[in-house]
């Protein structure tokens, strides 16, 4: 949000519609045994969907990234083949006799240190490709699990503290919390985590530990 004061420009009706869901979350989750949660089957499918789409969204961000890096990749391929191609003559020059056309030695060592130094580069990109895409991978997979959980939700449970389990369950399992750090998102998982921490500290408070 900017700071001039003028919102309603940059007014974002889905990020009020996360905000709900993450404030009935943090209520219901205050106590995973209340026969009338805060949130229902219903809200907790709308929770599963964002989630999904929140990953996608990341995904889809990823692969521009991923693109960017193989284009450098290529990049660096071709800069390296130009210098290999080029370098046969450079060697060939430092055998003759030296002369005030030939490069001298150095000149060729100063190549190929180019070239290896590229080439080191060119590996590192690689691997960061390769990582990244591993990445994609695991974000696609959550996502997909995120949107299976909220079809087993809207078919196979009836209450609310039962699909508050289930989410809570599937996110530890998953260690869904890991996934949306870059996003600043606070999960189910994480606030049925502090409410069990708030009430554990209220309890001790009281000496009844």
């Amino acid at each position: 949000m900017d700071d001039d004061g003028d919102a309603a420009p940059d007014h974002d009706p889905d990020a009020d519609a996360d905000a709900d869901v993450d404030a009935d979350a943090s209520a219901a989750t205050s106590d995973g045994t209340d026969s009338n949660p805060s949130l229902s089957v219903d809200e907790l499918v709308d929770y599963c969907h964002t989630q999904a789409g929140l990953l996608s969204g990341r995904v889809d961000t990823m692969a521009t990234e991923a693109d960017a890096l193989l284009d450098e990749i290529d990049q660096r391929t071709a800069e390296i083949r130009s210098r290999l191609e080029d370098l046969p003559d450079d060697v060939e020059a430092t055998e003759r006799p030296p002369s005030t056309t030939a490069p001298a030695s150095g000149e060729s060592d100063v190549d190929l240190e180019a070239i290896e130094a590229l080439q080191d580069e060119l590996e590192e990109k690689q691997l960061l490709a390769e990582a990244k895409h591993t990445r994609m991978q695991a974000f696609q997979e959550l996502a997909a699990d995120y949107t299976e959980l909220a079809a087993d939700l809207a078919t196979d449970v009836e209450s609310g503290t039962d699909a508050i389990r289930r989410v809570v369950e599937f996110e530890a399992d998953n260690d869904a919390p890991a996934y949306f750090e870059e996003q600043d998102r606070t999960t189910l998982l994480e606030m049925a985590a502090e409410a069990d921490d708030t009430d554990g500290d209220a309890s001790t408070d009281d000496g009844t530990e």
